[in-house]
């Protein structure tokens, strides 16, 4: 089985606030995807690995995508597997138990693997993971058949409709479940708040985020993924990069980093323009 290695380079703040704003309204404007293509150019240049985003300023609608490969979830995946959770206790109409909570915590805040797996039995795994994501607007997102939640495999703009989901109005997610879990990946513990947030403005305050991370076993070269909520330019932005064959983590990380900063900035551009 993948590693899915726990860790990170240097904090950032980080504070949980906020509500949902509207999952339906603008879904964006044309010409976004050119955009972020022309931006994410020198990136891709510059970078022997793979990467893929996808990004949503609410407030503009403005919307996009670039890169349309499928990447191994690692530890990013626990917000899906939190949305099946919660889904699962919406349709019994009972609240988590107190265990399930514990669960959810170290899983969202501290990336704890053992939390993870506790939780995939009740989601009814794989299966259980894929048809309540589904519910949620993913279309392209496939659970392992044998257990091994972090090689879930997954798109960039999958990952975005999880997003929309937790963040936004409308979403078959009820508000106290997307309040939990906004709250949740507003208190990641430092060391692992790198990633989207350093598109967000000064220190990255408000940033809402859950990252993966994780080297192949065939190859050695890292998985280093980043998904959430950054304010940037004084708006809420939500936006999901993925990416594949970095030699180490460290480089990982500055991919993500360097592709959030660029794509989020391309996207104001482009709603302001």
């Amino acid at each position: 089985m993948e590693r899915v290695n726990d860790g990170g380079p240097a904090p950032s703040a980080l504070s949980g606030a906020g509500g949902p704003r509207g999952l339906s309204g603008p879904r964006g404007l044309s010409g976004l995807g050119g955009a972020l293509a022309d931006a994410l150019a020198p990136v891709a240049a510059g970078s022997t690995a793979d990467f893929s985003v996808a990004v949503l300023e609410p407030g503009s609608g403005a919307t996009g995508s670039h890169g349309d490969g499928s990447y191994a979830t690692a530890s990013v995946v626990k917000v899906g597997i939190l949305a099946a959770l919660l889904l699962g206790a919406q349709d019994e109409g009972r609240r988590l138990t107190a265990q399930e909570r514990s669960y959810a915590g170290v899983m969202i805040e501290r990336s704890d693997n053992d939390a993870a797996t506790a939780l995939w039995g009740p989601i009814g795994g794989a299966k259980g993971l894929e048809a309540a994501l589904g519910r949620l607007g993913l279309t392209d997102t496939h659970a392992d058949d044998r257990g091994r939640w972090g090689l879930t495999h997954t798109t960039a703009s999958d990952q975005l409709a999880l997003l929309r989901a937790v963040f936004l109005d409308g979403s078959p997610l009820g508000a106290p479940a997307q309040a939990y879990l906004r709250t949740l990946m507003g208190r990641v513990i430092a060391g692992q708040t790198w990633g989207i947030s350093a598109a967000a403005d000064g220190t990255g305050a408000g940033t809402r985020l859950k990252n993966g991370w994780m080297p192949r076993d065939a190859t050695g070269l890292w998985v280093v993924n980043s998904i959430g909520e950054v304010t940037a330019n004084g708006r809420p932005c939500l936006i999901a990069v993925l990416s594949e064959g970095s030699t180490d983590r460290e480089g990982g990380v500055a991919l993500v980093e360097e592709v959030a900063r660029t794509a989020v900035a391309a996207t104001a551009a482009h709603a302001s323009g």
